[in-house]
């Protein structure tokens, strides 16, 4: 693993200035070090060479100021550090939720929910401790432990000698220990998913779990996946402590070399006190900062392993954008249109070679068998699985022109907690009450008053009601787009609205959907049921995937 992800400059710009900053603020942490270790040498040769303490009074308050200056500068480095690691953080955060948006529900399909959303939350927020313990110390090793290594080899020879020889012995043993330690905490994140998705399983299932008398088994499930998650923790726990105490002795008997030879030399008259006292002040700082990058890393593992984790995805949607990016933004061609469409999963293709065209004031009507896959060419539509062939919408043919087309109701409504009348105007920056009084009573949901709060998941409504407060979503979507209707560049699609409709509501919502399509609009229907089908201009029935007349 890099010790600094090159993605993370890509991915988080403030990353750029915290590395400057930081940058600077280590020049200045060496040069007090430099500073501090010169006064001190001046003034215990000049005491002992038997200068007056009057004398001495001027090093003694340079000394003084140096250490308030190497206080603050310290003080600068951990705060700029924090600031940076807060705004990285954040900015990784947000470009990682909009990457997952533009990848769509298709992709998220693909993935466990909870291994994305403890890597959105938690993981992102364990970069902390790699920004404000890890960064700043590998900035001041890559800066100060080179100048000081210069300044030893200038002052002593022999002594540079000495550090040159022994200083490489640390980073080997961070390598050796990282390797091991990077093992260890790979498994605790994988626990900690485990976890995750054990108790989100549970959770899900609770109502069924307890309606089967079986919940009471899933406690030593989750029992046993948090003892494993705490074994390996304690693990990486121990790798850190012994690492840090690994480090320690290999700088400690590293110095004791440096203090043993400028000793010996000492006594022999060989090398003068102000030169080996200044070198042997400053062996220690050439050591700390590759000490304390090793002691850093491991509260940093955690983060780094869940900054992997985001940069997948950022870099998936960035090659499916680049994908992306050659296809023509317009086809000219109005309403919605399917050519030679191909969708597979896993290698297995669930639509072959479909082709459709539903042009503007059309009520068209999708039918076919269960696992045929209607829903999968909606998905399409949205830019939500990927496919082969064309798909225009709205004259649009690459997925954000069709999305910004299309107004659609999914056959599971999506219904969020809050008021019916937030579920209707969902994504709207300007929400407007005459639309949703509209739009529920075009959608046959009259009855529904705008302000009655919802729980999660559309809790308080039946399923038909839900149903229809999603088909009202698209139909205020509809009114509200600024989509041009005359030119086609608008298109209705539904996915079984009308199953849980009982035979009133569904003719109300039928003569909705008749008037719209008359008003210019595409609309595609999927539907299993007769009365649907007798209502449409235009019926398609798939077979295996393909269109049949």
């Amino acid at each position: 693993m890099r010790p600094l992800d090159p993605r993370l400059l890509r991915y988080a710009a403030a990353a750029r200035t915290t590395l400057a900053v930081g940058g600077v603020l280590a020049v200045a942490q060496t040069a007090c070090v430099v500073l501090f270790a010169w006064l001190v040498t001046q003034l215990v040769v000049r005491g002992v060479a038997g200068e007056q303490p009057a004398a001495l009074a001027g090093l003694l308050g340079w000394l003084a100021l140096v250490v308030l200056v190497r206080g603050a500068v310290g003080w600068l480095a951990e705060s700029a550090a924090a600031r940076g690691g807060a705004t990285v953080v954040g900015q990784l955060r947000s470009a990682l939720v909009a990457a997952i948006g533009r990848l769509g529900p298709g992709w998220l399909r693909t993935r466990s929910t909870a291994d994305v959303t403890v890597t959105v939350g938690r993981g992102l927020d364990a970069l902390d401790g790699y920004f404000t313990k890890y960064v700043p110390q590998l900035i001041l090793t890559a800066i100060a432990t080179p100048i000081l290594v210069l300044v030893i080899f200038w002052q002593d020879p022999t002594s540079g000698l000495i550090v040159v020889i022994t200083l490489p012995l640390i980073p080997v043993f961070m390598m050796l220990v990282g390797w091991a330690t990077q093992a260890a905490q790979s498994k605790q994140w994988s626990a900690l998913s485990r976890l995750s998705r054990g108790f989100l399983d549970v959770v899900d299932g609770l109502s069924t779990l307890k309606l089967f008398g079986r919940q009471h088994r899933q406690e030593a499930r989750i029992r046993s996946v948090s003892d494993d998650y705490r074994v390996h923790t304690m693990k990486v726990l121990r790798m850190s402590f012994l690492s840090g105490f690994v480090l320690e002795l290999a700088a400690s008997l590293s110095v004791a070399l440096v203090a043993v030879a400028i000793g010996l030399r000492l006594l022999n008259g060989q090398l003068d006190l102000s030169v080996g006292l200044f070198v042997l002040l400053l062996a220690p700082e050439a050591f700390l900062p590759l000490r304390n990058v090793g002691a850093s890393f491991h509260a940093a593992t955690e983060g780094i392993e869940a900054a992997q984790a985001a940069f997948a995805v950022l870099d998936e949607d960035r090659a499916a954008a680049g994908a992306a990016a050659g296809a023509a933004s317009s086809s000219g061609q109005p309403g919605l249109v399917f050519d030679d469409v191909t969708i597979s999963y896993d290698d297995r293709e669930v639509v072959t070679g479909f082709s459709a065209d539903i042009p503007p004031g059309t009520l068209a009507v999708l039918t076919a068998p269960s696992g045929s896959g209607k829903s999968s060419l909606l998905a399409a539509v949205l830019g939500f699985v990927p496919f082969t062939g064309t798909i225009s919408a709205g004259g649009a043919v690459d997925a954000a022109g069709r999305r910004d087309a299309v107004a659609w109701a999914a056959q599971t409504p999506g219904l969020i907690a809050g008021t019916i009348a937030s579920n209707v105007t969902l994504g709207s920056a300007h929400p407007e009450p005459a639309l949703v009084a509209e739009a529920l009573r075009l959608a046959a949901a009259d009855e529904l008053a705008p302000e009655t709060m919802l729980g999660v998941g559309g809790a308080g409504l039946s399923g038909g009601q839900a149903q229809r407060v999603a088909v009202a979503r698209a139909l205020y979507r509809l009114r509200a787009s600024g989509a041009s209707v005359a030119s086609g560049g608008t298109v209705l699609l539904l996915d079984e609205p009308t199953s849980a409709l009982d035979e009133t509501a569904e003719a109300r919502l039928l003569g909705t959907l008749r008037r719209i399509a008359d008003d210019g609009v595409a609309v595609l229907v999927v539907s299993h049921r007769d009365q649907v089908a007798d209502a449409a201009d235009l019926v398609l029935r798939m077979e295996a995937g393909s269109r049949v007349e």
